[in-house]
């Protein structure tokens, strides 16, 4: 029989895949809390980098599906992703310099952010204005911003990719969700390759993490046009957790 802790990666990388599908951003955030306080990988900078390894592949996954919806668009995400991977690589360096317990402070304060943008809500996304006029430089130094805080963190960088894709390009918001799985797969795997270099990866819990991924990934973007009408109730839900999550983090690496 599989160990417990083999159990709890493959449900938690369910979750992260599901959330990463259907919301397009922030439930991939809890990746590395999930690693750490759930499966019990202890090194902050192991968890990070299996996290990473983890949410590439699930969001190359999860990127199939909203392909075949036609929910992609490629000329935007192939810029977007283009400067973010040079961003992503500059924030794992500088990530893997700082203190895991400084590093994980400075992580609960980012999911509180994310939080925040949830529970705001995404506006304008209901009319698809793209593409708009001069929207390529625009989609660069937005790539590169997201890029960087998504190398640093090592997280996916939805959060942040999808409301960039809309204001920079013009798209409505389920072409955004599809596309930012691209930069999302780019982001996280320039920081895992940079973590692998530096031996930060556990392979058999990314591995075990990523099958449960793949099968949420797979349910949450089947669910994404069903639950449209409800997905500002799962902003909310999902916004909620993080913030307890986040506070939990505070409270253990302060105290420390």
């Amino acid at each position: 029989m599989p160990a417990l802790p083999d159990v709890l990666a493959v449900l938690c990388g369910s979750l992260v895949g599901f959330s990463l599908a259907l919301i397009g951003g922030g439930g991939s955030i809890l990746a590395t809390p999930l690693l750490l306080y759930v499966v019990g990988v202890r090194d902050p900078h192991l968890a990070i980098g299996t996290s990473a390894l983890a949410v590439a592949v699930n969001a190359f996954a999860n990127l199939i599906p909203h392909a075949r919806a036609g929910h992609v668009r490629w000329k935007a995400a192939f810029t977007f992703a283009a400067t973010g991977v040079l961003g992503a690589f500059v924030g794992s360096t500088i990530g893997k310099l700082v203190d895991g317990q400084r590093l994980l402070v400075l992580f609960a304060l980012l999911m509180l952010v994310v939080a925040a943008l949830m529970l705001r809500g995404r506006r304008g996304g209901a009319i698809d204005r793209y593409p708009l006029p001069h929207m390529f430089p625009r989609l660069g130094a937005v790539g590169f911003a997201a890029g960087s805080l998504s190398g640093f963190f090592g997280i996916g960088g939805g959060f942040l990719i999808v409301p960039g894709l809309m204001l920079a390009s013009g798209m409505e918001i389920i072409a955004a969700i599809g596309t930012s799985l691209f930069s999302v797969g780019a982001f996280a795997t320039t920081t895992a390759l940079n973590y692998s270099a530096s031996g930060l990866i556990d392979w058999r819990v990314a591995a075990e993490f990523i099958a449960g991924g793949v099968v949420g990934g797979w349910l949450g973007a089947l669910g994404a046009h069903r639950l449209a009408q409800t997905r500002g109730t799962l902003n909310v839900v999902f916004a909620f957790a993080i913030v307890a999550v986040a506070v939990f983090m505070l409270v253990k690496n302060l105290r420390d």
